[in-house]
């Protein structure tokens, strides 16, 4: 939460009264990459107090919003310093801000630019105005992989909690060998949510994301299944893990919403409303099979 840049206003090269202001967060990344696209050219970037949280996640929270650009504008002196009143903002941004609201506190126009900050030479050079390919967004198998290597990094605290617990356990009731063998099973669950199903992610069928992440959770059971000798398995531990190892799959693919351009705000509240009681259900019905089977 330290990778954040002090909000205000700041000149990129030597801003004249009628050059551009941009508008960012005061996440480093989103100031790092506005800073860079505008290399070799006169600007004003006023930067917002986001608390570090890029321009996206901060127009969802309200951080990147109407009153804090109307203060923003005002602490800085804006309309003093430029003898405009536009407001460059990025198209991401515009869940946070009301354009109407910020024209009648502080007589500042906001125009929505671009989607990614590498688009704003062009825009300028475009006489301020936005083409459909400033608009779109992608999200291509390599944006998707690119993501992949921090979702591994923020989870290996929870991988190596439950993964460690799930270990000691099955190691108590049927010794060390099937304690790896159970490990190794979630391990290979989790990393098929956090993976497979966001590299296959526009393959894979339904909206739901808890539905993307159950199918290749089935998918990684039966490569399991066949490598661990699960033909040896009695019926209620073959059931307990094709049950339980989706739902560890669909959990992490759960958390990849948060990183998706398919999703909104309020389609994952819908979703998680549903999905969360399901899955927990169906891990308690695996726990109770794999009970029943000990008392066999």
């Amino acid at each position: 939460m330290r990778y954040l840049v002090p909000p205000g206003l700041y000149a990129l090269g030597i801003p004249t009264p009628g050059d551009p202001v941009v508008v960012t967060a005061n996440y480093k990344m989103s100031y790092d990459i506005v800073r860079r696209s505008l290399a070799g050219r006169n600007a004003w970037l006023l930067v917002l107090e986001t608390f570090g949280i890029n321009v996206w996640c901060a127009a969802g929270k309200g951080t990147f919003g109407t009153e804090e650009l109307v203060l923003r504008i005002r602490t800085t002196g804006l309309e003093e310093i430029v003898t405009h009143r536009r407001l460059l903002l990025p198209i991401l941004g515009a869940p946070g801000i009301a354009a109407h609201e910020v024209a009648r506190h502080t007589g500042f126009t906001v125009r929505y630019a671009t989607i990614r900050a590498d688009d704003l030479p062009g825009y300028l050079d475009n006489g301020m105005v936005t083409t459909p390919k400033m608009r779109e967004l992608t999200f291509t198998f390599r944006e998707r992989l690119a993501l992949i290597p921090v979702e591994l990094v923020l989870t290996v605290k929870s991988i190596a909690i439950v993964g460690g617990g799930l270990f000691l356990l099955a190691a108590a009731l049927d010794g060390a060998s099937a304690g790896l063998q159970v490990f190794i099973a979630y391990l290979g669950a989790v990393v098929t949510g956090i993976a497979v199903a966001p590299l296959l992610l526009p393959l894979l069928p339904g909206r739901s994301f808890a539905v993307k992440g159950v199918l290749p959770g089935l998918a990684w059971s039966g490569v399991w299944y066949g490598l661990a000798g699960g033909a040896s398995w009695s019926w209620p531990v073959t059931a307990a893990m094709f049950l339980s190892l989706p739902v560890v799959s669909a959990w992490y693919t759960l958390n990849f919403t948060g990183c998706t351009t398919y999703t909104s705000r309020s389609g994952v509240k819908k979703e998680l409303r549903f999905a969360l009681p399901v899955m927990g259900s169906v891990l308690v019905i695996s726990g109770l099979l794999v009970l029943f089977e000990k008392l066999l």
